[in-house]
């Protein structure tokens, strides 16, 4: 029989799971952070080094990783304006996240190429 302890920490795991994919799931977010951490600034850089992404989801996709702290934007007020784009401290944070999942992804791969 499950305690009622049991329980809780059993809900609070799956929480802090769907908390960490609601922020780095999905198709694109952690190639717009990789792109910006290779050194890609501007929307237009982001977007030119992500083959297929169109520019109404990475704007979408950028919007979703400043409101979570992970990137900062910085308006240059220079004519024309530009924008910036820069992972923040707390950016660096997820490579605890990613490297497992980097992991992972290449043994699946290989299980289910069947190159084990």
């Amino acid at each position: 029989m499950v305690t009622k302890n049991e329980e809780t920490n059993f809900q609070e795991k799956i929480k802090a799971i769907q908390d960490t994919m609601f922020v780095l799931g999905g198709k694109w977010k952690i190639p717009v952070i990789l792109s910006i951490y290779s050194g890609n600034k501007r929307f237009n850089e982001i977007a030119s080094s992500i083959p297929t992404i169109t520019n109404r989801v990475l704007s979408k996709e950028l919007k979703h990783l400043e409101e979570n702290l992970l990137i900062s934007r910085t308006v240059i007020d220079d004519y024309p304006v530009r924008i910036e784009y820069a992972l923040t401290a707390y950016c660096l944070t997820t490579e605890e996240v990613a490297a497992p999942l980097e992991k992972w992804g290449k043994n699946h791969l290989k299980k289910i190429s069947g190159k084990v």
